[in-house]
């Protein structure tokens, strides 16, 4: 495809701007610096976080989770299409649609589109994301167009989160007949209808995408009401859309030295957010290609000492700047159950030592490496070679490491065959990362036993753990709830399957003709509406 030139770019986005801004609906321009392109904004189709921000402008859930809040907490929701619900009983609850809800077709949205969507959802050949949560689980069953219920299979007191997180409604009318496995190939904008406040307007694949304000919101019209998405292939080459001032928004500049490079400019704002990421050195406690456990790292008081070497804080600081921070456990910034409460090993580089020479590991006759027996204290930390942060953290583990006796190598791989030596247990530790949701159920699968055969890579098991866990995640109220999360990360930290390395955070850089700029960490332009823009 023909590349479109960035100034013939200005002119078709402002081509409306020269009049009156009252008579003017595509003035309030907006564009945004995107890393990468998605491959479709149709939510249950949708992968990448940018699709997911572009998705969120056209297409509502039900109801909006306060970003840090339990989802166990009812009241932490406000509402988005439905104006109302209650619980009926113990597996059921009831939603009433707001009045006014519509289509961007001017079609009414309905009950009917609702159950429509959770089907969508649901079907495992979709491929959606949320399908795990929902296949089985959740049935919606209408009343009347406006008015429907949630029916759940078990009683839980996750159901409102379920309800009204995952899912974002899309039109039967427009989706209905059109077969499923159709849905992806699908490129054109005709079908993109949905019932939030931006519309798509125009998509030239692998350059721009462009939202305008809906104009069936009638005097409810954003500040902002042209969105352009900038699609770019790197992080460098989004940045310089906006140094170059040819864009006014970016979601983040990955790393220290781009959020730097962004504040040196005094027409730009840096904005930091708590990323919903966090990050970690697992352990192997098995030796899948012989058998049997790890020979190091399956015993308990050779991981705690490794683990009380090592200076979290400073390590996720010298890697992700200044706003990162050693996570008391596996959990983002975002996750409600962090609490500075949770017990965690300290950095004690002699506690460290002694702990490793009760656990058998000597240095003799001046050895730099510590043995024990005939083993030397060596291992090997696996790293995907796509990401550099992972290889710095290796590199300067691995120093810290040969201070205290061990000798430690770092070997980089490609992505796929990073992951495939985790699925089969080729590796003796690995830097890894996960992204939570505002639950903290993905603890389950990520440590706990059920998780074997799914992402728990280093087979750490805890009876404790899991019983602590599923306590918790039985739970309704929330200082209950919280209590017994934290019983189950002090469990898991003293038996240190892991050394939680980082929970950073994002800088979003926005132009000062940007105001009201808010983030929401889990949907950073979610948003936009209330933004504002210089006339």
């Amino acid at each position: 495809m023909k590349a479109v030139p960035s100034t013939l770019l200005l002119i078709l986005v402002a081509a409306a701007c020269g009049r009156d801004r009252r008579d003017c609906p595509t003035c309030g321009t907006a564009t945004v610096a995107a890393i990468g392109e998605p491959a479709s904004i149709l939510p249950p189709l949708v992968e990448e976080s940018v699709g997911r921000d572009i998705g969120d402008q056209i297409f509502e859930r039900l109801a909006v989770l306060e970003t840090g809040a339990a989802p166990i907490d009812t009241a932490a929701y406000r509402p988005a299409l439905a104006a109302a619900w209650e619980r009926r009983d113990s597996v059921t609850w009831r939603f009433r649609l707001r009045p006014d809800a519509r289509w961007q077709d001017g079609t009414p949205l309905t009950s009917e589109d609702v159950r429509f969507s959770f089907e969508v959802f649901s079907d495992t050949a979709v491929g959606s994301a949320a399908a795990p949560s929902l296949t089985g689980n959740v049935e919606v069953i209408p009343e009347d167009s406006a008015t429907f219920l949630v029916r759940f299979a078990r009683p839980y007191p996750e159901q409102l989160y379920d309800a009204t997180y995952h899912v974002r409604v899309i039109p039967k009318h427009v989706w209905g007949s059109v077969p499923r496995d159709a849905w992806a190939t699908d490129t054109g904008t005709a079908r993109m209808i949905g019932s939030g406040p931006y519309r798509l307007e125009r998509w030239e694949r692998g350059q721009f995408l462009v939202l305008v304000a809906d104009s069936t919101d009638g005097d409810d019209q954003p500040e902002i009401r042209r969105a352009v998405w900038r699609f770019t292939s790197d992080p460098d080459a989004a940045l310089n859309l906006v140094l170059s001032h040819e864009a006014d928004l970016l979601e983040t500049a990955i790393g220290p030295e781009r959020a730097a490079r962004a504040a040196e400019d005094s027409s730009l704002r840096v904005i930091s957010y708590p990323s919903a990421a966090y990050g970690f050195l697992g352990f192997n406690f098995s030796n899948r290609q012989r058998g049997g456990p790890h020979p190091i790292l399956a015993d308990r008081d050779t991981r705690r000492g490794l683990a009380m070497g090592v200076d979290r804080g400073v390590l996720a600081r010298s890697v992700f700047g200044e706003e990162a921070k050693a996570p008391p456990g596996p959990m983002s910034r975002l996750l409600w159950i962090w609490s500075d409460d949770i017990r965690t090993l300290p950095f004690d580089t002699s506690a460290a030592g002694k702990t490793l020479d009760a656990a058998g590991w000597k240095r003799r006759g001046g050895e730099p490496v510590r043995r024990r027996g005939s083993q030397r204290l060596a291992f090997d930390i696996l790293v995907p070679s796509t990401s550099g942060s992972r290889r710095q953290l290796a590199v300067q583990l691995q120093e810290t490491w040969r201070r205290l006796g061990a000798e430690v190598t770092v070997t980089p791989v490609d992505f796929p065959v990073f992951q495939e030596r985790l699925a089969t247990g080729a590796f003796d530790s690995y830097i890894g990362a996960w992204i939570d949701e505002p639950t903290p159920r993905g603890l389950v699968e990520q440590w706990g036993r059920a998780g074997w055969e799914a992402i728990n890579y280093g087979h750490y098991a805890s009876a404790a753990f899991d019983s602590l866990l599923a306590a918790a995640g039985g739970e309704s109220s929330v200082p209950r709830a919280s209590a017994l999360y934290r019983q189950a990360m002090d469990t898991l930290n003293a038996d240190a399957p892991a050394i939680f390395l980082y929970a950073p955070a994002h800088t979003a850089v926005a132009s000062r003709r940007m105001g009201k700029v808010e983030i929401d960490p889990y949907s950073w332009a979610s948003g936009m509406r209330e933004w504002e823009v210089e006339k």
